[in-house]
């Protein structure tokens, strides 16, 4: 029945600020259409609310800083992370080793304006391979 994740929805404190990291610390698209914003990469989004039940229907205790998420990457997780730091972002955790929904994980923790806990993840290519 469920095949993919379309869509999260992330509430935030600081319009501004928020779509600033996620544009020029993780390198997404800002995307805007009629006052709505969206953090897009790949075929997913990441839609931005800026109030509490902006938009119906909405969860029941939305609030900002309460997600927990990891964003997938392509390339080496260590010039990643060099990349992420050089931009004078601090890390929550370094380069550790996670398992993922389809594979071993090499990630970094940040979190973004709110306090949300950022996952940057690259697949181990090895272990790819043979957990899909």
């Amino acid at each position: 029945m469920i095949v993919a994740i379309d869509h999260i929805v992330l509430l935030t404190n600081n319009l501004e600020k928020c779509l600033a990291f996620y544009r020029d610390i993780l390198e997404c698209e800002v995307r805007e259409q009629n006052g709505r914003y969206a953090i897009c990469f790949g075929n997913q989004k990441i839609n931005i609310h800026q109030h509490f039940g902006e938009f119906q229907p909405a969860a029941s205790k939305p609030c900002d800083g309460a997600l927990d998420f990891c964003l997938l990457a392509k390339g080496d997780i260590h010039a990643i992370k060099r990349k992420i730091e050089s931009k004078g972002v601090k890390l929550e955790a370094g380069v550790v080793q996670r398992t993922g929904a389809r594979a071993k994980l090499d990630s970094i923790y940040l979190k973004d304006p709110d306090g949300n806990l950022v996952e940057i993840a690259v697949e181990r290519e090895e272990d790819a391979q043979t957990m899909r």
